[in-house]
């Protein structure tokens, strides 16, 4: 259960920021993604893309998994319903908003955050 209920202006804010709406809506269609693979898709900074995460961290819209030295995001699983919606409806409301980002993450073979092979 979320800490502090999320109200509809604190969502509405953080979805202002292209960014942080962006990042909602790729993960909207992923069930999580790392670090890497949205700075990939995105096309931004490490340090600014997790500042972005931060803020939705923060918001309770993600929530975060450290898993060795990578780390996570998914949408809250106690993300209000309608809340959910407000980002489901969203990443899915213009045809080809999120094609490059969706492209780019389809095509990036995420091998930062795969495990090291054993030879």
């Amino acid at each position: 259960m979320l800490n502090d209920p999320l109200t509809p202006p604190a969502l509405f804010k953080a979805l202002a920021d292209d960014t942080r709406a962006r990042i909602c809506a790729l993960l909207v269609d992923s069930p999580e993604l790392c670090v890497c693979e949205l700075t990939g898709a995105l096309a931004l900074s490490q340090p600014k893309i997790s500042r972005h995460l931060a803020s939705l961290r923060k918001l309770n819209v993600l929530m975060d998994e450290r898993r060795g030295q990578w780390v996570y995001y998914r949408l809250h699983p106690d993300l209000p319903a309608w809340a959910g919606e407000v980002v489901r409806q969203a990443a899915h409301s213009q045809p080809g908003w999120l094609e490059a980002e969706r492209a780019r993450l389809a095509g990036a073979a995420a091998t930062c955050c795969e495990p090291p092979t054993r030879r």
